[in-house]
């Protein structure tokens, strides 16, 4: 499985057979400069109804536009109902986590989640190898409350999005703050990683990837 960071909550994500699976694809616009989406995909997940992670138009191919729990193309997916905010989705609505198998490697894309998991929201997720987890606060949760819900997931790789860039000037934290005091943090030069399940690191290890986009 290959796994690319394109910018803010948008990943491409590789199976073996080519099946490709496109996160939370955002609208380029005054405060977000990073590229527009160029890629295609079989798949397309939306995490929840805001501009920047619903821009499904922009990804080509024709994918399946998933808004909830599916079977597509032979990956199961599954969607775990949270909030956007720490108060049931009363300010900002609500969001879904997806969770899905791609060779044998479970990976969980946490939308814009707005707060702590509940004891069934992580029964809910069971075992999971690749978080993709907001860090940058302000619209999701910040630094602290990821750093909470890492330990409550307790995945293999946890892979920070969400985050304050140079070619972002929304009102949310870098990346920096979140990685502050932890420990196997190992820093990417690039935006593409490679996973199997055979390597996948015995202790949970963060990694920061640079966007593509």
């Amino acid at each position: 499985m290959k796994l690319k960071w394109l910018a803010h909550a948008s990943f491409l994500i590789t199976a073996d057979n080519g099946t490709r699976i496109i996160t939370d694809p955002y609208t380029t616009g005054e405060g977000f400069q990073h590229g527009e989406i160029n890629e295609s995909a079989d798949i397309v997940t939306v995490s929840h109804e805001h501009g920047d992670h619903n821009n499904a138009a922009a990804v080509g191919g024709n994918p399946e536009v998933v808004k909830g729990t599916t079977d597509v193309k032979g990956i199961s997916i599954k969607a775990i109902n949270t909030a956007h905010d720490e108060k049931g989705g009363s300010e900002r609505g609500k969001n879904n986590i997806y969770c899905f198998e791609v060779d044998g490697i479970r990976v969980c894309h946490m939308g814009d989640l707005g707060h702590v998991l509940t004891d069934n929201q992580v029964v809910e997720l069971g075992k999971v190898h690749v978080l993709l987890i907001p860090v940058g606060g302000f619209f999701t949760i910040d630094a602290k409350t990821a750093g909470m819900v890492a330990e409550q997931v307790r995945a293999r790789v946890i892979i920070p999005m969400h985050y304050k860039t140079g070619k972002m000037k929304l009102p949310i934290a870098g990346v920096e703050e979140f990685l502050k005091d932890k420990e196997n943090v190992t820093r990417m030069d690039t935006s593409e990683v490679a996973f199997t399940r055979a390597e996948l690191p015995s202790s949970p290890r963060i990694i920061v990837l640079q966007p593509s986009l």
